[in-house]
């Protein structure tokens, strides 16, 4: 691998990963985890982590760049004030692209020809079994972290993971990885300087 190709993989895996369900109605499945003994009411400011782990190649791109906007959008809607030099908590996010397989039953029915000595003749018996199935798809994972500035440690991380689908216009996935982030930070529960989590929406 040249390397041209080593610093265009990683823009490409971010890109790929970022496809995600967002455009199908139940949107990508998010999960989370948080640290229980952080105190969430110490955080009024955020900055960024350095470096970020989607922009290790040396550079952004413009999927990084819309991450980084709908970022500071939901941190801002939190109450959190941007401090470039000094933050409480860090973000950092990254994507990652990976292989997948469902095995599944999927029941099924036939015919099996039998010779009756009643009849003299053969007749048919219905048969019904389970074919095994395997479906390959390619899945995709949008990780944003919370990281606790003073310790250099993760005090929440979430997830939004959907499968990666046929191409789509740049336009289209620019929608997906806004949907994604929205996704995610749906479920963080907390705002500047306020330890008591919040009422998360029903999803």
């Amino acid at each position: 691998m040249n390397n041209m190709q080593r610093l265009i993989r990683p823009f490409m895996v971010a890109v790929a990963a970022c496809v995600m369900l967002a455009a199908c109605a139940s949107g990508p499945r998010v999960r989370t985890d948080y640290d229980p003994t952080a105190n969430f009411s110490q955080y009024r400011t955020w900055g960024w982590y350095s470096p970020i782990a989607m922009e290790q190649a040396g550079y952004s791109s413009w999927v990084s760049e819309r991450i980084k906007a709908n970022v500071q959008r939901e941190m801002d809607a939190r109450g959190y004030r941007y401090d470039e030099k000094t933050p409480d908590l860090k973000v950092n996010f990254q994507a990652v692209v990976q292989e997948r397989s469902d095995v599944y039953s999927m029941p099924r029915s036939d015919v099996a020809w039998a010779y009756s000595y009643r009849a003299r003749s053969y007749v048919a018996v219905p048969v019904w079994y389970d074919e095994t199935m395997v479906s390959n798809y390619t899945e995709g994972t949008l990780t944003v972290d919370l990281v606790d500035a003073a310790k250099n440690r993760m005090v929440w991380t979430g997830d939004a993971i959907g499968r990666i689908g046929a191409r789509r216009t740049p336009e289209e996935r620019a929608v997906d990885v806004d949907a994604s982030v929205a996704a995610i930070f749906s479920k963080y529960p907390y705002s500047a300087g306020n330890g008591q989590p919040l009422p998360l929406p029903a999803r």
